[in-house]
């Protein structure tokens, strides 16, 4: 059986895959939601880009699990692409929910679609990220109670961890890799991804919802997490 390991996007903890755990591990497979640090329950925890890629490997290590399928959503799959090349033979597959991909050298503001400097623009005194409200999760498929849940429970996400760079020690396109592309946030991938989904060793799948699956299609999420243990 597999290990799940779960990383959410910014501003989220472990309780975002509240929804997604329960079928998993009906299945029979280990399930290990994470909140990084400096978010939700960890708030307040100084923070890095290289901290984050850490958490990641130490809670794979700790554990030691075996035959992981190394999940990340959006901003998480910076670090998730990171730790799954630093993991060896535990993985699997890594799997990206929506999310952004690292690029040795780049970070999550340089690759801001309005450009770094707008991005860093966003950024509180105090060196947060601060979350969305209600009326921007419109248009991505949720109940009024799920936004709910998202803005209630989302902590301000800190700033070092999106304005490091990654470092890639190998080519992502050489990993066992799942894109899952949430229809409603883009009918398209983006360019970099789309790059590395040349690889015979990548494979696109997508959702017809939004960018926050976890809460508007939790049981399609899980069913589609559990192909890429079979």
């Amino acid at each position: 059986m597999a290990d799940y390991v779960l990383v959410a996007g910014a501003w989220l903890g472990s309780w975002a895959w509240a929804d997604v755990v329960s079928p998993l591990r009906a299945a029979g497979h280990g399930t290990h939601p994470l909140t990084l640090s400096g978010l939700a329950d960890k708030r307040g925890v100084p923070a890095g880009q290289q901290t984050h890629v850490q958490d990641i490997v130490d809670e794979i290590e700790r554990r030691d699990l075996r035959d992981v399928v190394l999940v990340g959503h959006s901003y998480s799959g910076i670090p998730v692409g990171q730790a799954a090349e630093r993991i060896g033979d535990r993985l699997t597959r890594v799997v990206f929910v929506d999310s952004e991909v690292p690029v040795d050298g780049e970070s999550f503001a340089s690759g801001w679609w309005q450009g770094q400097a707008a991005f860093e623009a966003l950024i509180t005194d105090d060196g947060y990220w601060p979350p969305l409200g209600a009326a921007e999760f419109d248009g991505q498929g949720l109940t009024e109670e799920q936004v709910t849940r998202l803005v209630e429970g989302s902590t301000g996400h800190p700033a070092a961890t999106l304005t490091e760079p990654a470092v890639l020690t190998g080519a992502l396109g050489d990993l066992p890799a799942t894109y899952i592309k949430c229809l409603l946030d883009g009918p398209e991938p983006n360019d970099t991804v789309a790059k590395l989904l040349t690889s015979d060793r990548w494979r696109l799948v997508t959702m017809a919802t939004g960018h926050w699956p976890m809460f508007s299609q939790p049981t399609e999420l899980a069913r589609l997490l559990l192909a890429e243990a079979a």
